[in-house]
Order: structure tokens, then C-alpha cells, then sequence
């Protein structure tokens, strides 16, 4: 448990616990999915689609791999009712739970070779069972941090759950590039590739142990002092605040967008048709990732000191900007420059995964925050990240590799039109309360 501290300690080291167990429960959870998009990119496509063209089995893969953002909202609706029930703790860890299996499943998947349409099927169920169990981590990893933020550091507290990304990136990716340094191609595809879903199980282990010792947040415990849970915390959230739930969601859609083009999509094409060589791009994306990093850290920053809707517009503006270079980057045959191309677009990712924890806790009082926070974080998610890697394969698959830009640009419009409702909407609620 969380004992006091003096008022006098730093900020930071008085709710380091806190931080970690927010920071080290999402590292594990992106980890797991980011294994799991990196076989998507390197693996899946021929070992449970074999029988179609090398490009519909890319498409085939990434649909498979889209499908966890229609898990993502059912996860959100059935964690959220209870985080906002029985608190954020409990939710937690059983999210983190549902993610580790579901990932330690993958591991002893058939391929299509060996079981048919049997082995498609179950690759599905597992990235379900991801997609439901990421649907309740984020939102309460966000409120871990942000609930227990003193004044004034909400949007640096909030960055914690967001540098998960980086961190699980960077060990599911790093992983992956030591296999294919030390085995051969042959034993990679056939058995290498499952070892990334094996290790999961000793990190989810890691973070159960850290998340079991912190204590429910402040805000959740003095909102339960005052008044019951709401019975159906989704039906309150629907009736009362649906404006807020729509303006959230379309506010996280450039951010997902700009990340997987630069993740995922990047990677099927970089080690594949464009053909530089697997480690070398593998190698290019960890570097790159290290700007993500910096992006959301510069981001929270500035969101304390200015606001999160304002820095997450600046994101949103420039992420179109990314679109416009984006594939004349990726295809330039130069690894140089992709570097530079996903390092930029990543940087501009960070702006806009930022300020999110502290932009969308903003949009919802305390009794509905875990549902509303989760359902418009994986909502937007389906919009911006579901369809943008498959969408932009079957561009290039067509010969329209520049129109990705379209991609990108039309996210960013998305997200400012989201920025500027919940902008009216809480000057509304200010002037109501005048």
C-alpha cells in the first residue's frame, strides 16, 4: 500500500509507485501488442494465409490485426463498468491478466498447414482476447496517474501510461531483431517467432506484482464518499454526456493513424516489396521509436504549461503535414531517410498521445471517467488504426502509394473537429455554471 509523504518531497518520487505501476502495467500490455503487429507484419501472412497472392495475405494479416479495435469498445464498455464501479485497482489487473493470456496463446497456435481455416480462426480469438483486454488498460492506467497528479502536473503524471508505448515498442521490436540476428530465416518463421509471445508471460507476472501494492486513487475514494456508483455507469455516460464521448474519440484518431502507418504498415512494406533488409528496418524503427519518446514527453510538458486540447491540435496539424512525405520517405530506397521520415512522424505522434490522459480525463466527472475515458480512447482507435494499415496496403497494392497522404490528413481533420466541440462544449458548462 501507498503510504503519506511529506508535501515537501518532489512530485514524482511521492507518487513513484504510482507512476510505475501505470507505466509498467502498459509496457507490458503494448508489448504484447506490438508482438503481436510485428508477426503480423513479418510472419502471419503466409503461415495462415498461404493460399492467396502475397499481397492479399498482407491484407488478410492486417485485418486480423484490426480486428482487436472491435474488441477494443467491448472492452471499454465491460472494464469501464467496473472501474467506475468498484475502482481502478482491481480493473487493472484483470485487464493486464486477459492481455497475458491471450497473448501466451499465440504460442501454440497450428499454422493453416497444419489445422486449415481451424488455424485463422484461432488467431482471431487470440487477438480478441487482446484487443478486450487493452480496452480497459489504457483508460485505467491514465486514471492511475492523472487521479493521483497534484495541480499543475496532470499532463506529466497522464504521460506515463503513453511512454508505455515506447518501452513495450522497443522490447517487443528489439526482441525480434536479436531472433533474426542469431537464428536463421527458416527456423524463425517456423518456431522463432513464437518466442516474443512466450516471454510475455514472465512480464505480465512483473507487472501484477507491481500493480497489486498501490492503493485505490484519491478521486475515485472521495467520489464514492459523497455518492454511489452510478447502477449502469455506460447508460449515465450515453444519456448525460455522449457529446463529450464523440468529441473524445474523434480527438485520438490522428494519433492512432500516424502510428501505425509508421509502425506496422511501415514495417510490412519496409521488409517486404521495398525490400531493405528485415534487421537493418527493424534496427531504423528502434531508433525512430526513441522520438516517440521525446514527443511525448515534450508534449506533456507543454500541456501543464499551455493545455492539452492546444498542444494535441499542434500534433493533429503537423501529423497532416507527415502525410504529404510520408511514403516518398518510406519508398526513397534509402534508409537514411526513412529514418528521418518515422522519426518525424513519430516525434509528431508523441504531440498527440501526450496530452491524451489529461485531454480526455478533462471531458468526464469522476462517477463515469473510466468509461467514458476508455470508450472514446478505443472508439477513435478503431477509426484512426483499424483500417489505416489495410487501407494503405491496398493503396500501394494499386500503385497509389502517394495517396496515403489522404490517410493522415483526413485523421487530422477528424481530431480538430473533436478538439473544437469539446472546446465549446466545456465553455458551454462554464458559462451554464456562471
Amino acid at each position: 500500500m501507498d503510504t503519506p509523504a511529506s508535501p515537501s518531497v518532489h512530485p514524482l518520487r511521492r507518487n513513484a509507485r504510482v507512476l510505475m505501476a501505470s507505466l509498467v502495467g502498459t509496457s507490458v500490455e503494448f508489448y504484447d501488442y506490438y508482438v503481436f503487429a510485428t508477426a503480423t507484419a513479418l510472419v502471419f501472412g503466409s503461415m495462415f494465409f498461404p493460399k492467396a497472392s502475397p499481397s492479399v495475405q498482407q491484407i488478410a494479416a492486417f485485418m486480423v490485426f484490426g480486428g482487436a479495435f472491435v474488441a477494443r469498445p467491448v472492452g471499454a464498455i465491460a472494464f469501464g463498468h467496473f472501474g467506475d464501479k468498484i475502482g481502478r485497482k482491481s480493473t487493472l489487473v484483470a485487464s493486464l491478466l486477459l492481455m497475458g493470456a491471450s497473448t501466451l496463446a499465440v504460442v501454440f497456435l497450428p499454422s493453416y498447414a497444419q489445422a486449415g481455416i481451424l488455424a485463422p480462426i484461432l488467431l482471431c480469438l487470440c487477438r480478441f482476447g487482446q484487443g478486450f483486454g487493452l480496452g480497459g488498460e489504457w483508460g485505467g492506467a491514465a486514471l492511475l496517474a492523472v487521479e493521483n497528479a497534484p495541480p499543475g502536473w496532470k499532463a506529466r503524471f497522464g504521460c506515463a501510461p503513453q511512454l508505455g508505448a515506447p518501452v513495450g515498442f522497443l522490447c517487443a521490436n528489439g526482441l525480434f531483431l536479436i531472433l533474426g540476428l542469431v537464428m536463421s530465416d527458416s527456423d524463425f518463421r517456423n518456431w522463432g517467432w513464437r518466442v516474443p509471445f512466450l516471454l510475455s508471460a514472465v512480464l505480465v507476472a512483473v507487472g501484477l506484482w507491481v500493480r497489486l501494492k498501490i492503493s485505490e486513487t484519491p478521486a475515485f475514494r472521495e467520489a464514492m464518499e459523497h455518492h454511489a456508483p452510478p447502477p449502469v455507469p455506460l447508460g449515465s455516460l450515453l444519456r448525460h454526456h455522449w457529446g463529450a464521448l464523440l468529441a473524445g474519440s474523434a480527438g485520438v484518431v490522428a494519433c492512432f493513424a500516424l502510428f501505425y502507418l509508421a509502425t506496422a504498415f511501415a514495417l510490412a512494406q519496409g521488409a517486404g516489396p521495398l525490400g531493405y533488409n528485415r534487421q537493418s528496418f527493424l534496427g531504423v524503427q528502434l531508433g525512430a521509436n526513441l522520438f516517440l519518446t521525446a514527443g511525448i514527453i515534450v508534449a506533456a510538458i507543454w500541456s501543464d504549461r499551455s493545455s492539452a486540447g492546444r498542444v494535441l491540435a499542434w500534433g493533429a496539424g503537423l501529423g497532416a503535414v507527415v502525410g504529404l512525405f510520408f511514403w516518398a520517405g518510406l519508398s526513397s530506397g534509402s534508409l537514411s531517410v526513412v529514418f528521418v521520415t518515422l522519426s518525424i512522424a513519430l516525434f509528431i505522434m508523441g504531440l498527440t498521445y501526450g496530452p491524451l490522459s489529461n485531454w480526455l480525463a478533462e471531458l468526464f466527472p469522476v462517477p463515469v471517467r473510466y468509461s467514458g475515458v476508455s470508450m472514446a480512447f478505443n472508439a477513435g482507435g478503431i477509426v484512426g488504426g483499424a483500417f489505416t494499415p489495410g487501407l494503405a496496403q491496398a493503396l500501394v497494392a494499386k500503385g497509389m502509394g502517394n495517396m496515403i497522404a489522404v490517410l493522415p490528413i483526413t485523421a487530422a481533420v477528424v481530431t480538430l473537429i473533436g478538439i473544437a466541440w469539446a472546446s465549446r462544449s466545456h465553455a458551454r458548462a462554464r458559462l451554464a455554471t456562471a
